[in-house]
Parts: structure tokens; sequence; C-alpha cells
């Protein structure tokens, strides 16, 4: 079987990859059966020539593959008839912008497996960039608290070399005492915990946060059964709330009370409460004024997320009063960063932790006959058709939305 680590082409350019030269070297030892080429690129981190060191061919042409392995959608014009294709398709929640390209690639014939699919039996997902989006998410909102309050001045994430770098710039900074509030428990949450504890700021209970007063600067980590609740008084449970959260409201006010800076780490499920409206950001007892949102869905559970930011300009800020959007140092305002493609910044750090779970997850099921149903769970596309799994998404495909 050949697989082709294929050049990005959307724009702005993403200079991720799936495979890192050496990941990609303990793949072709762990399975000699397969063969992988790597399609030229002049915006992936790691040149061609640090492929071509370890002995893989660089080729501008790799129609002959069986299997194509990206991290951004591929534009419609570059899609290979009758090919396997891996990437982030933003298509499974019916995102309006890539209906054509879902269509596109059942015209094409094209076997569709989205990272965001490759799960275990339970629905977990095995493989994505979360831990990477919540390192960045933290250390941006700190970026934006210095700079805001003239307290430090933290260069951007994308200047620096790697993680170990991002750490160092941390080592210099001394931080005001505040209460930091982090929402879930997944990938996400604890890469933004991973950057509170380098900077051995302390964790603090729930109880603890909500009733006591600080010299020092702390933070809580919230699960969604924490800032949720059951509307009849009854206690929440969390599986059940997963599966159907229409009994559940917000108890997120208590945390806003106490809370100066947020980072939003959650992950949002369809129905849900919403953490905080623009009638909650309103009141008296809303104290945040920093919110990094990392899961980033816009207009919706984070009342102040009024759109995503970008790499390039990430922070702005939110008048509760006005619910507009205003400069992110101006007075009274929310300060928010909801930049949506936080790992972009982290690309060799981001590249390398992506290739170990994908070939630990992954590239196996094409050589064991698929034992774990992995491939299986996560085929969105099949001759021409959705497969069973993803048939929800026939209304979305016909445009009868």
């Amino acid at each position: 079987m050949k697989f082709a680590i294929i050049k990005e082409r959307k724009n702005p350019p993403d200079r991720r990859v799936v495979f890192s030269p050496e990941k990609l070297a303990e793949a072709r030892a762990q399975f000699p059966k397969a063969e992988f080429i790597v399609e030229s690129s002049d915006v992936r981190i790691f040149p061609d020539s640090a492929y071509k060191a370890l002995g893989f061919k660089v080729t501008d042409d790799v129609s002959d593959c069986d299997v194509m392995i990206g991290v951004k959608e591929v534009p419609i014009e570059n899609l290979i008839p009758n090919k396997k294709y891996f990437y982030f398709s933003h298509t499974i929640k019916k995102q309006p912008y890539n209906r054509k390209l879902l269509v596109a690639m059942l015209e094409k014939n094209i076997e569709m497996y989205d990272h965001e699919t490759i799960v275990k039996k339970s629905g977990a997902r095995l493989i994505g960039f979360g831990r990477y989006a919540g390192l960045v998410g933290a250390y941006n909102g700190f970026r934006a608290l210095g700079l805001r309050d003239g307290l430090f001045n933290l260069p951007k994430v994308e200047t620096l070399a790697d993680l170990d770098e991002v750490k160092r710039e941390l080592d210099k900074i001394t931080l005001p005492n505040i209460k930091i509030l982090l929402t879930g428990t997944g990938k996400v949450a604890q890469g933004a915990k991973e950057i509170l504890d380098h900077l051995k700021i302390k964790e603090v209970s729930d109880a603890l946060y909500l009733t006591s007063k600080f010299t020092e600067p702390v933070y809580v980590m919230a699960d969604v059964m924490e800032y949720a609740k059951r509307k009849d008084g009854k206690v929440g449970e969390k599986w059940e709330f997963y599966k159907d959260p229409t009994g559940y409201e917000s108890n997120f006010m208590p945390y806003a009370k106490e809370t100066d800076m947020f980072i939003a780490g959650h992950f949002y499920g369809n129905n849900a409460p919403y953490l905080f409206t623009r009638q909650d950001a309103k009141s008296k007892d809303f104290n945040i004024n920093l919110v990094a949102d990392i899961s980033c869905d816009v207009d919706g559970p984070v009342a102040s997320t009024l759109r995503a930011s970008t790499i390039a300009d990430p922070f702005y800020g939110y008048d509760a009063k006005t619910e507009k959007e205003v400069a992110f140092n101006a007075k009274d305002a929310i300060t928010v960063m909801a930049v949506d493609n936080l790992p972009c910044e982290l690309p060799k750090d981001a590249s390398e932790g992506f290739g170990e779970m994908f070939l630990e997850h992954v590239i196996p099921a094409f050589f064991n006959g698929d034992e774990r149903g992995i491939l299986k769970r996560a085929k969105i596309t099949e001759n021409k058709k959705l497969t069973e799994r993803f048939s929800y998404l026939q209304d979305y495909v016909d445009g009868k939305l």
C-alpha cells in the first residue's frame, strides 16, 4: 500500500504535517509493506531535504498513491478521484462553507476519513492537535494580559522555535494576584493546564475558589458538572448530560463572580446550555475581564466571542454594555483571544505529537484487518455514498438545510 504525505494547499498556508521525517522513518521500519511518498512542499515546517536525507522519495506527483494524508481541507480542484483521504474536512457538523467539498468527494468516489472521526468505540477522539491548541491558547491569554495591563511583553509563539522556548519565555514573567478559571478536562484543557502548572500557579478546589480571597494567583479546573446543573435540582450525571443536555442550565455565574481570567478549554455539544450569555455579561456580578477562548464557538456559549481572531491579530475587546467589538485594551471591555487555528503557531511540536498518535492508532489498522474498527468508524464516504454512521449528513449534501 502506498501512502502520500500531501502538500497543504489551503490559504492561509498551514505549516503542519501529519508525519515529521523521523516519525515517518519509524512508520517505514514498523510496516515494511507500506511505501511512504512525500509530496514536495515549500510551506511545510520540515523541508523536503529532511525527508530526502532519510531516504524518502519527494515528488510533485503522488497520483499513484492509494492513501493521501494531509492536515487541512484539500481544494476541490486538487482532489484525486478514487483515493482514500485523511484530513480535517470540517463537514461533520454541516459547516455551510464546506458542503461543496463533501459533494465533490462523493462525486469523485473518494473514501474520506476525517481526523475528527478517528475515535474509540466510546466515541473519544484518538488523535488531534488539542494539546497544542491548549498550550498556545493559554500562553496567548497571558500575552494579552501582559500587553493590556503593561505588565510584561511575551513574544508571539510563532516567532519561537518550539515548546521549550515558549516555556523559557514564561519563566521571565511575574503574574499579578488573579483568579483563573479553566473549563474542560480533555486534551485542550490539559494543554492549557500544562502552561498554568509551568507558571507554578496554585490549583485550588472549586469550594475554595468560589469562597476565598488569595494573595497569590490561583486557578481552578472546572468540569461540565460544575458549570452546568440540572433544572430540576437533582444531582447531574456527566454521561447523561453528554447524551442529552436539554434538562440542564448554566451554573457559570458563581464562577464569573470570582474570576479575572477565563480560559475556555471545554468541548461544547449541541443543545448544551450556554456558559454565559450577553445578558449575563452585563451583570454587576460578572467580573471576568479576559477570555482566552480556545474552544472558539462563535456567537455561542461564550458570549464575548463575536468572531474568531487570527494569529496576525489575535486580540479584540468586547463591550458588554453595547454588545459590540472594541479595542482589546478599551476601558471596562472584556479582552478576548479567540484564534481558531492555534496549533499552527507551534507547527514543529504539533506535527511531531500528531504523527505519534497517527502511527499508533491509524497506520496499524491498514495491516491488521482493522481489528479495532478504527477505519470503519472513521469512514465518512464510500462508493459515492455516505456511510451509515454519517447518513445524517444527507440533507446537508442535498442542500436541504
